[in-house]
């Protein structure tokens, strides 16, 4: 069965693969692992394995000794978010802290680094990445700033149109004056 690994780094990349590799298989959450192991290209790495899922969705604790899902009485922290009234648990399933066959994805974190860089052992991710940022950033500014730029322009014009308007077609303000004193004075008698 195939893992997807995520490696995580301390600049927030995380870099992802597929391997066949049965060297997980065992292993429990906290555990270092050889990068050799899941891929030649990590030669050098060592990596901790911090968390897992598993085919359904359900995530590895590292308190839940074994490989099959269990149902654990959670409370306010991990894998339930705060509730409204205090002290409120919740019974939710979760898998066991031991990978196995039926684990699909596994979290790593970097222990120790290897010979090549990650970002030379993934150039594709690492291109795709700084695309995303960069490019995604700089496309809204663009479209931000394109927006607001004719924002401004079709208020200008209208803005200009109306002025024209009001004041070719509107009554002007003395005008009002008078028509209102001799509403008054036609009401009053």
């Amino acid at each position: 069965m195939a893992f997807k690994i995520n490696i995580g780094t301390k600049e927030g990349i995380t870099f992802r693969f597929e391997t066949e590799s049965e060297a997980l298989i065992g292993k429990k959450l906290g555990e270092t692992i050889a990068g050799e192991e899941l891929l030649p290209d990590l030669e050098g790495y060592v990596f901790e394995i911090r968390g897992a899922s598993d085919k359904a969705g359900f995530p590895a604790k590292a308190d839940v000794e074994g490989t099959g899902l269990k149902r654990v009485l959670l409370s306010y922290g991990w894998g339930m978010k705060q509730t409204k009234p205090k002290g409120l648990r919740r019974r939710k399933t979760v898998r066991g802290n031991t990978i196995s066959q039926d684990i699909v994805q596994v979290n790593l974190v970097i222990v120790k680094e290897g010979k090549k860089k990650l970002s030379e052992i993934f150039p594709d991710q690492v291109k795709k990445e700084k695309q995303e940022r960069a490019g995604g950033d700089e496309q809204e500014g663009q479209e931000a700033g394109g927006q607001a730029d004719q924002q401004k322009e079709q208020a200008g014009e209208s803005g200009a149109e109306q002025g024209v308007q009001g004041e070719a077609t509107g009554p002007k303000p003395e005008e009002k004056k008078g028509e209102s004193e001799k509403s008054e004075g036609g009401d009053a008698e």
